[in-house]
């Protein structure tokens, strides 16, 4: 099954840290710690029933870029997002020192 993408243009305040995150139509989640929100089965649908908080457990390098793995803490799914520019370059050393240690 192709995988669709829709775009939604969305601010959001972060579940985790309170920080005012505004979005552009890929923000996925928090700059400032990572996190994310179970609401998507497919990029930008909200179409997930979950909206359980998706804690960062691992960072991934692909094609010359970081991903972040995200495991929701409610249904346990785990997903993956690339990272943004405007990511914590501390927390996701964080995240990778985290993934090392256990």
């Amino acid at each position: 099954m192709a995988r669709l993408f829709t775009r939604h243009i969305e601010n959001f305040t972060c579940e985790r840290c309170g920080t005012e995150v505004e979005g552009n139509g890929f923000t996925n989640h928090c700059p400032a710690c990572l996190c994310s929100k179970h609401v998507d089965e497919n990029p930008g649908d909200r179409a997930a029933g979950c909206g359980g908080l998706m804690e960062p457990i691992a960072v991934e390098q692909a094609r010359g870029r970081y991903v972040i793995v995200h495991k929701c803490l409610k249904c346990g799914e785990v997903k993956r997002n690339k990272s943004s520019p405007e990511d914590s370059s501390r927390a996701l050393v964080e995240v990778a020192r985290r993934r090392a240690m256990s």
